[in-house]
């Protein structure tokens, strides 16, 4: 049935591979299996699909630096899990040894991507519980599997988290339609590839495709390393979504000539006004959708919400090297000698998000989240 399903053609999108190696393929980036962690290399997808074994803390900072694994939630999820690896095979003196080795480990995780905010707050939680569980009278046996434990929980509860923000952010857009099928317009990759599975905006259009009222899935390349083409577009044939992939130049005259009902894009940060960062091209698409009257969501689980920072310029915005703007593949396509400036994020103002955030507590607009996560 699997096969049957990616190997039907979409309109407006080309299948990435060959029929017969189509339905090979998983959209699992991250597997746990006794005790060991395998992250799917989302830097060869979709022409190959490998898994990496990620064997302790430094392999969980070379994945997420080099963008083998990317998306917020999956960053934070890949991390932790890293640790849990790494403790699991280790041998400790005792409880200062291990509760020093965490500490220490989860500090140089965070240095990985400084934008994506979930991985820093997943650090900060699991301090405050290693610490508890170190002044608790337990082994240091015991308290490395309960360690472990909470780093693999993470998977199903972003699961969770991804289908509650499926829900909520296909009920506000159905409801905005009436009774019409819906075209809506997705922007880098924010799907299963980006989290423990089903995605956050790519998880909306999921949800909205289950009820059947999907007429058209737009997505963009998202230069310069074409998470969209290369992923978002992968799992749009994948999952058998109506869908077209559009470059990134394009979107404008898209949202005049065609009805787009909403834009749906993720978030490695929310902050407490509301400003968002989100991958390079975001800011431009909010200023287009406002133009147009199009409602833009940020869809993102509360973990990518930081409260302690009061405007987006406050936001750390990572700086990727050249050679992705300038090399496509190993091949160089741009002029020798041209200087590159490549920020990997953008910082879309919360007066652009007019369709409001979506998180697995529901859609609020930019104004209501501190005061919405402040009381619970």
């Amino acid at each position: 049935v699997l096969q049957e399903q990616c190997c039907s053609s979409l309109h407006g999108l080309h299948l990435p591979l060959p029929l017969s190696q189509l339905g090979k393929m998983t959209l699992q980036a991250i597997k746990w299996q006794d005790n060991q962690l395998y992250v799917l290399d989302q830097l060869l997808l979709p022409l190959e699909s490998q898994y990496i074994n990620v064997r302790d803390v430094k392999d969980g900072w070379q994945v997420i630096s080099k963008m083998q694994v990317r998306g917020a939630p999956a960053i934070a999820i890949v991390g932790c899990l890293s640790l849990a690896v790494e403790l699991i095979n280790t041998s400790f003196e005792d409880k200062d040894e291990l509760l020093d080795t965490i500490n220490k480990k989860l500090d140089y995780l965070v240095t990985a991507r400084p934008t994506a905010v979930n991985l820093q707050k997943a650090a900060e939680e699991l301090k405050a519980i290693s610490k508890k569980l170190y002044e608790d009278n337990l082994s240091v046996e015991d308290m490395v599997k309960l360690v472990s434990s909470w780093c693999q929980k993470m998977l199903d509860d972003d699961i969770n988290t991804n289908k509650k923000i499926g829900w909520f952010g296909a009920e506000s857009i159905l409801k905005s339609a009436g009774g019409r099928n819906v075209q809506l317009l997705t922007h880098c990759n924010t799907g299963s590839l980006a989290t423990a599975g089903y995605g956050t905006a790519l998880g909306v259009i999921r949800s909205i495709h289950e009820q059947g009222r999907l007429a058209q899935a737009y997505c963009t390349e998202t230069r310069p390393y074409n998470q969209g083409a290369r992923l978002t577009a992968y799992e749009l044939v994948f999952e058998k979504m109506p869908a077209t992939l559009i470059c990134d130049s394009m979107a404008a005259a898209l949202m005049n000539c065609r009805k787009i009902d909403a834009v749906l894009v993720g978030a490695d940060r929310v902050i407490r006004n509301g400003d968002t960062a989100n991958k390079i091209g975001t800011y431009q698409l909010a200023v287009t959708a406002k133009c147009h009257k199009v409602p833009f969501y940020v869809c993102a689980p509360t973990t990518s919400i930081d409260l302690n920072l009061g405007e987006g310029k406050d936001i750390p915005i990572e700086e990727r090297p050249c050679e992705e703007m300038t090399d496509i593949a190993g091949i160089r396509i741009a002029s020798p000698g041209i200087s590159c400036w490549n920020p990997a994020f953008d910082v879309t103002p919360a007066e652009l998000i007019t369709g409001g955030i979506v998180t697995e507590l529901g859609v609020f607009k930019p104004s209501e989240l501190h005061t919405i996560l402040q009381a619970q």
